[in-house]
């Protein structure tokens, strides 16, 4: 009757929201969303394997190395490889443009995102939640829309708490909890998640709390119980020590026939060089992030930003929901606890036997909670958190009545963050790349001079230039005032002597205004719409205005020689 009409058409809704996924990371999307999405692994691999300029971050540099390269070399590290030989095979002559360079890794991001969508289906029925809906509310989300299809140390890391939730979320036909046989898993992902990013204990905390309970409760021998944590434990080790060597690999540059001649062939010698110049990214990263000087250089917030304002950012009602439902149970307990005074088997018995809604919530407040007492505090942290609150707001129905403001709310977010939030940038880049590249330009070699000012920074991979060549300089600015913008573009005016010397502005309508007092003339002005730049918005009201298209886009400017 209509319940299964209700399922066929959300079947069919889930597939049309999963074929925007692939699309609109086809087309591509052009919001840029932060500078991490290119600078911690793209940039970074296409330096590495297509040798091309780029900028690396000081995160990858072998004197401070916090980020550990596994992840980066198999994602975009493999795309970048596949290309590489695709061209080298003759199979497509210009494989590698910016287009492939932005759209090949991001489409490995998108294909991995399904895995959510995969735990959803294995966990709804675990958790009590309507799973048809959860699907819906998944794929719907923008957060799935634009950060899932993305190159985030984010993404990874919300994939892989999925996974650690389906694999504590075990259960026997008959519908008990089944006792988990995962240890070895739960123990390669908890370690891979953590080299990925530290953080990512956080996240792993409650499901590992979860498990635990669920094996003390279903084991009557303690000898079982240590042979679980016993597996955990060895299959961790063998995984960090895989991430340690591939790190201590890449950021000391040892070969392996390199270490061998030192050593002359002694494997215990090869092994006493490594330790020596050992590289373990996520303590590096620790120690950075744990001196609070250092977390202030990227912005310091209230430590009740991720609770107030970047959970409704992301998920905007549902953020709302689970905070009304979690006062509500904490009252009960707080009830209980005064009338029993006892609790079950303290934690791990509470999380065992309350099944469903309240775990849930435990499973969404307390990541969150635990990000919460670091002073950097950013929207994207918290995109893992998308899974149990998606379980959450169908289980009981919860959601269904929010429904328009739900459609809405991802409408908007995928529009202002999908589109518009530094959205000239790579197209900006697109046009850029094409025109160093175009057949005028091969053939009378010029110079390019780019100055990009008020803007993200630039990814220097989309231009798609070789190291070795020197024709191209890429000027960021950043955020700098008024006077050290004139000064820089007069001296670039100055400089003007060569006959093929081109120089590019390339700054937000916003700021086209100020440039014009430097007192240089400019020619040829491209525009790309739209581009909206946080950190200078347009002057409100901005539809009035009437020349809102140059508010809320980007130019290029190419300056004039015949000052």
């Amino acid at each position: 009757g209509r319940a299964g009409g209700a399922a066929m058409g959300a079947r069919a809704l889930w597939a049309l929201l999963a074929a925007l996924r692939a699309g609109w990371c086809l087309l591509p999307q052009a919001g840029y969303l932060h500078p991490d999405e290119f600078f911690q692994a793209p940039e970074v691999m296409a330096g590495d394997i297509l040798n091309l300029q780029v900028y690396y971050p000081w995160e990858f540099l072998s004197s401070s190395p916090c980020r550990t390269v596994v992840f980066p070399l198999m994602t975009s590290g493999v795309t970048y490889w596949a290309i590489k030989s695709l061209q080298q095979l003759d199979i497509c002559s210009s494989c590698i443009n910016s287009y492939t360079l932005l759209v090949s890794p991001r489409l490995l991001f998108t294909v991995f995102s399904f895995i959510l969508d995969y735990s959803v289906y294995r966990l709804a029925p675990f958790w009590e939640a309507d799973l048809w809906k959860a699907l819906v509310l998944l794929a719907g989300s923008y957060v799935t829309l634009v950060f899932y299809t993305r190159t985030f140390t984010n993404t990874l890391e919300g994939l892989l708490f999925a996974l650690l939730m389906v694999l504590v979320s075990s259960r026997k036909s008959n519908g008990s909890s089944a006792e988990p046989t995962n240890s070895p898993l739960i123990g390669v992902i908890t370690t891979a998640g953590f080299f990925n990013r530290p953080t990512f204990l956080a996240f792993a905390l409650m499901p590992l709390l979860y498990w635990a309970g669920l094996i003390v409760d279903s084991q009557k021998s303690i000898k079982t119980i240590i042979n679980h944590f016993l597996k955990l434990t060895l299959c961790a080790c063998f995984t960090a020590i895989v991430f340690i060597t591939a790190d201590t690999f890449y950021f000391t540059s040892v070969s392996l026939d390199n270490l061998y001649s030192i050593n002359q062939g002694s494997l215990f010698g090869v092994v006493a060089q490594l330790h020596e110049k050992m590289v373990v990214t996520p303590f590096n990263f620790l120690s950075y992030n744990l001196n609070p000087h250092n977390l202030a250089l990227h912005g310091s917030h209230p430590r009740v930003t991720h609770f107030t304002v970047n959970g409704i950012m992301l998920f905007g009602i549902l953020h709302v929901l689970a905070i009304g439902a979690g006062f509500k149970m904490l009252k009960k307990y707080v009830h209980q606890l005064i009338r029993v005074k006892s609790c079950y088997r303290g934690l791990p018995g509470l999380l065992v036997h309350s099944q469903g809604s309240p775990t849930l919530l435990l499973f969404y407040f307390v990541p969150l909670a635990l990000l919460s007492l670091f002073s950097h505090q950013e929207p994207r942290f918290l995109i893992p958190l998308i899974l149990p609150l998606v379980l959450f707001s169908t289980s009981q129905n919860r959601a269904v009545k929010w429904k328009h403001l739900i459609v809405i709310f991802n409408l908007l977010g995928a529009f202002l963050f999908g589109c518009l939030h530094q959205g000239g940038l790579i197209p900006c880049l697109f046009h850029l790349e094409q025109l160093i590249h175009s057949p005028a330009s091969s053939n009378h070699p010029k110079h390019y001079t780019l100055l990009f000012a008020h803007t993200y920074m630039p990814p220097r991979f989309l231009l798609n230039i070789r190291k070795t060549d020197t024709q191209v300089e890429v000027i960021d600015m950043a955020g700098c005032g008024e006077e050290t913008l004139c000064q820089t573009v007069e001296q670039q005016a100055s400089n003007f002597t060569c006959s093929n010397c081109y120089v590019f502005v390339i700054i937000p309508g916003t700021v086209r205004a100020t440039i014009a007092k430097c007192g240089v003339s400019f020619k040829n002005e491209t525009l790309i719409f739209p581009h909206l730049s946080m950190e200078d918005p347009p002057q409100m009201p901005i539809l009035s205005s009437g020349n809102w298209r140059s508010q809320l886009g980007l130019y290029i400017l190419q300056l004039d020689r015949d000052q």
